[in-house]
């Protein structure tokens, strides 16, 4: 998939391990998601996510890309396509900088991926926050986002699942 569609605004690259580093720096100073998603993110953790898939996934269907503002990481994502069913993306990880948080850069990049999921016949986005968490509560539902009513607990947390609908033409 040629992810730099995701994004007229940004550079948008696969992730790899040479980018841990930068991956890091950005998530490390996000300690309030972290205070609701523990652990607190390690290389280790980085390099696991980038492996990371849902069962009956392959490595094909998932998309760790940054998003670039010049030569500065200012977003990470990761996105499964086609889960949990053929017309659905899941966004299984986003995180911006917080140099950029509160200035309307997260909610561009969203609402970017889904014109480009539309294009390709997506109708959905399907993602989960924290219970409790209200950062993320706040900008999920800012981005058209409605809790499904679903909810699943962790050994630590709960999370809700909640999904935005995606308006193809023609439909």
């Amino acid at each position: 998939m040629n992810v730099s569609l995701f994004s007229s605004q940004y550079l948008v690259r696969y992730l790899s391990e040479i980018d841990i580093k930068a991956i890091y720096d950005l998530c490390h100073n996000n300690s309030l998601y972290y205070q609701y998603c523990p652990p607190f993110v390690t290389e280790q953790s980085i390099v696991d996510d980038m492996k990371a898939l849902p069962p009956n996934k392959e490595a094909a269907d998932k998309h760790y890309v940054g998003f670039y503002d010049r030569d500065q990481l200012i977003a990470v994502m990761d996105l499964i396509m086609a889960y949990p069913d053929e017309k659905t993306a899941f966004i299984g990880f986003f995180m911006t900088d917080i140099s950029v948080q509160n200035s309307g850069t997260g909610s561009s990049i969203i609402n970017e991926l889904c014109t480009f999921l539309i294009s390709i016949g997506i109708g959905s986005v399907r993602l989960g926050w924290v219970k409790g968490n209200p950062q993320a509560e706040h900008f999920w539902h800012k981005n058209g986002f409605i809790e499904t009513g679903v909810t699943y607990d962790t050994e630590t947390y709960t999370v809700v699942v909640a999904q935005r609908d995606l308006k193809i033409p023609g439909y």
